[in-house]
């Protein structure tokens, strides 16, 4: 196998592909897209001082719309016009409601979405089979109902990464106040492995960066993300890293042509060149062995380093003085990478030694150097450990806790980062429930449950009521059939939304549901703050006004407490003004001081304590700790009954669950229903692309699917969510409770 996949691996300047990201195209959409929703209001969306609906990379807010922290503009992307589009669609047409249920679930997610927005409450009893419009109070009253007939561990409460830190904590503080821990957010099914081994490395779950430092950095590593698709605004970075000599090496499975080469809407030079060169090196490492790859560049760096024999460079592949000075846990950490063999990690992860040593003779010139990561990290049973690698590899070389290097977890929403720092968690920090119980808040003193195990808990029977504030929970969920089967033995499931998904259609037969409408970012009738990627905390000014009938998530929220009865234990009535709400997040949330008069002062802020300019860690010494596993237990053997690995992917034209396009222009997919395989794997199986093949796990099967050729190793495939979700299992990382999207042992039964 060796062999075959070093003929694939090659740099991507020596390589050719026909699919250039970006461009002429992508710069067509965004003025499709504009015209579709009118010039007035795509521009009134798109300059309001409003945080950026998309991903956690961010823009807009105090500095201007289309402007990020650091005033460049235009600062936007097709990602943030998707979002947009969204938003600012007319209110769903009363008589779509005379239709059954059973006709919305034959709606694909696309025309589910596009039906418009919705503008009045809806019911659906337990025996009803459709929705109808309600009224406010007699909606509000029935939510509180359900949740007063049940015991608060029998329900929980669920947010995305769409609301607003106000929302978020006025949430948490809700259900904590109620009597349950059960509060969770979509970060446990993306990057919990992320907050979790970084914050056993580091001292701190989230990014050691701003983006002013990603201009300064040298080396850029991009590992399991595609941000070509996800982040593009990213992609400008890392087209100016190469224009001022630094490298980006690519670690993934797939060679995504973004990421090969990409034609910058923003950049005329690069459109007229027909794109820029974006990777400077791409790995292709086997699904799953991303960890042992880390591994594999530490051992180089190691064996460089011992056969040196000048003093001139001591620190130059594996920085002495700073693991001396600040590190713990090194010679064990030494013991475990030499524990390991090259045979092993070159069958493993399928690269050879000379490509990984080469690899890490980039890593040993670089100065500055910023580690990146997607979900292709986290959606593993390993995955904290993954993080762990890859925070073990930075150490090595002093690589945090300086200027224009360090960490760097690539979010998906453009709040999830924000919802976790503000509570929406099953377990706070000790000095976090102290803060509370300050300010007359009794908590619970249990641990709660994680997204997957109030699932699960659904399954048995035990949850009456659930509140589900943004996101899609049934498609966010693996094995799509348990997942529909758990949701509709819910008793009661209110939602909060500003559209309708498929998770407001499945799970739903024999149970009840209210669904309010809510006000979208740049509606709020009061001004919202979110914070991105990079610890950047923004305030949205919201106030644009589309529709009538939706209403602020925070006014729903304190509705909804006062008619619950939890009033006389605490008063929410006070926190209807989000001016309060943010002065006690301040008193409460560590590093959120400077959100107290954030709205006075217009002052856009990092969260205290998580850049990280020297290296001071916040661990009680005070040190980083290199993590030591037995690493040759993550290497995967082959299983003739499931001798594919596959991992689920998202669109181009999609963002987390919502789609927006059908078709994939960067992979060359005319639909959703395929299954990429690599040329070699197609021979092999006798099969031509467009030819249909079933694709089975031991949870269940995608029939009939189309088969597209992809670059890919031999033995990888790739299939896209929610549509692969039929296929995962409820396998997790036992640490993170993350569960494994992107490591699924299946077949390949020719049709």
């Amino acid at each position: 196998m060796t062999d075959v996949r070093s003929k694939s691996i090659g740099k991507p300047s020596d390589a050719k592909s026909e699919i250039v990201g970006g461009g002429v195209k992508k710069i067509l959409y965004t003025l499709n897209t504009v015209r579709r929703i009118g010039l007035l209001d795509s521009a009134k969306a798109l300059t309001s001082r409003n945080a950026c609906k998309a991903c956690g990379l961010g823009m807009g807010g105090q500095h201007g719309g289309m402007t990020n922290e650091v005033d460049e503009f235009p600062s936007v992307c097709n990602k943030s016009v998707q979002a947009q589009s969204t938003d600012i669609q007319p209110g769903i047409p009363p008589e779509v409601f005379d239709h059954p249920l059973s006709e919305f679930k034959k709606l694909s997610g696309k025309e589910i979405e596009s039906l418009g927005r919705l503008t009045t409450p809806l019911y659906k009893s337990k025996t009803d089979t459709r929705f109808q419009p309600i009224a406010w109070d007699d909606a509000l009253e029935k939510a509180a109902s359900a949740f007063k007939q049940a015991e608060p561990d029998q329900t929980f409460f669920y947010s995305s990464g769409r609301s607003s830190n106000e929302a978020g904590y006025l949430l948490q503080l809700l259900a904590r106040v109620y009597g349950t821990n059960n509060i969770n957010n979509c970060s446990y099914y993306c990057h919990q492995a992320t907050g979790v081994g970084l914050q056993n490395v580091i001292g701190s779950g989230t990014a050691t960066i701003t983006l002013d430092d990603l201009h300064g950095c040298d080396l850029v590593f991009i590992i399991g993300a595609n941000p070509a698709s996800n982040h593009p605004r990213l992609i400008h970075k890392l087209k100016a890293c190469r224009e001022r000599g630094g490298q980006v090496i690519i670690i993934n499975p797939a060679r995504e042509p973004g990421l090969v080469k990409f034609a910058v809407p923003k950049s005329a030079k690069s459109l007229i060149a027909g794109g820029s060169e974006i990777a400077s090196d791409y790995l292709q490492p086997n699904i799953g062995s991303d960890a042992l790859l880390m591994v594999a560049i530490a051992k180089a760096l190691i064996e460089k380093n011992e056969i040196q024999t000048s003093d001139a460079n001591a620190d130059h592949y594996v920085a002495k003085h700073f693991i001396q000075q600040h590190c713990e846990q090194f010679e064990p950490f030494l013991a475990s990478i030499n524990a390991l063999g090259w045979d092993d990690l070159v069958k493993a992860t399928g690269i050879d030694q000379a490509r990984i040593e080469s690899i890490a003779e980039c890593y040993a010139n670089a100065k500055h150097v910023v580690f990146a990561w997607g979900m292709g990290i986290t959606h593993h049973t390993h995955g904290v450990e993954n993080v762990e690698a890859i925070a073990n590899l930075a150490l090595l070389r002093g690589m945090v806790g300086k200027a224009n290097a360090g960490l760097l977890p690539l979010r998906g929403h453009s709040n999830v980062q924000g919802i976790g720092t503000i509570g929406v968690k099953p377990e706070l920090a000790q000095p976090v429930l102290k803060a509370l119980q300050a300010q007359g808040v009794i908590a619970p003193q249990t641990r709660g449950m994680d997204t997957l195990a109030c699932i699960e808990s659904a399954e048995r029977g035990d949850i009456k009521a659930a509140l589900i504030m943004g996101g899609n929970l049934y498609e966010a969920t693996p094995n799509s059939a348990w997942a529909e089967r758990s949701l509709n033995t819910v008793g009661t499931k209110v939602y909060l939304t500003t559209t309708l998904n498929r998770g407001h259609v499945h799970g739903m037969d024999d149970s009840e549901a209210i669904i309010f409408p809510v006000t979208a970012r740049d509606e709020e009738p009061q001004p919202t703050t979110q914070e991105s990627m990079f610890n950047y905390v923004r305030l949205s000014d919201g106030g644009i006004k589309r529709l009538v009938g939706p209403r602020s998530e925070t006014a729903i929220l304190c509705e909804f407490a006062q008619r619950l009865g939890v009033n006389e234990r605490f008063d929410f009535a006070a926190l209807q003004d989000h001016q309060s709400i943010r002065r006690s997040i301040a008193q409460t949330i560590p590093g959120m001081k400077s959100l107290k008069d954030i709205d006075q002062t217009k002052q856009e802020f990092h969260v205290d304590g998580r850049i990280l300019r020297e290296p001071v860690f916040n661990t009680p010494t005070k040190k980083a700790s290199f993590a030591v596993h037995d690493w040759a237990a993550l290497i995967k053997y082959e299983n003739a009954q499931w001798p594919f690995q596959l991992m689920s992917v998202r669109s181009e034209g999609q963002f987390n669950s919502i789609i927006y396009e059908e078709q994939d222009s960067y992979r060359g997919a005319s639909h959703r229903w395929v299954v990429f395989l690599s040329p070699d794997d197609i021979d092999a199986l006798k099969l031509k692309a467009g030819d249909k093949v079933n694709v089975q796990s031991a949870i269940g099967v995608m029939k009939e699917v189309v088969v597209v050729a992809f670059d890919l190793p031999p033995g990888n495939v790739m299939a896209y969510y929610p549509e692969a979700n039929c296929l995962i299992g409820t396998e997790r990382d036992p640490r993170s409770q993350t569960p494994a999207f992107k490591s699924v042992p299946v077949n390949i039964q020719v049709v």
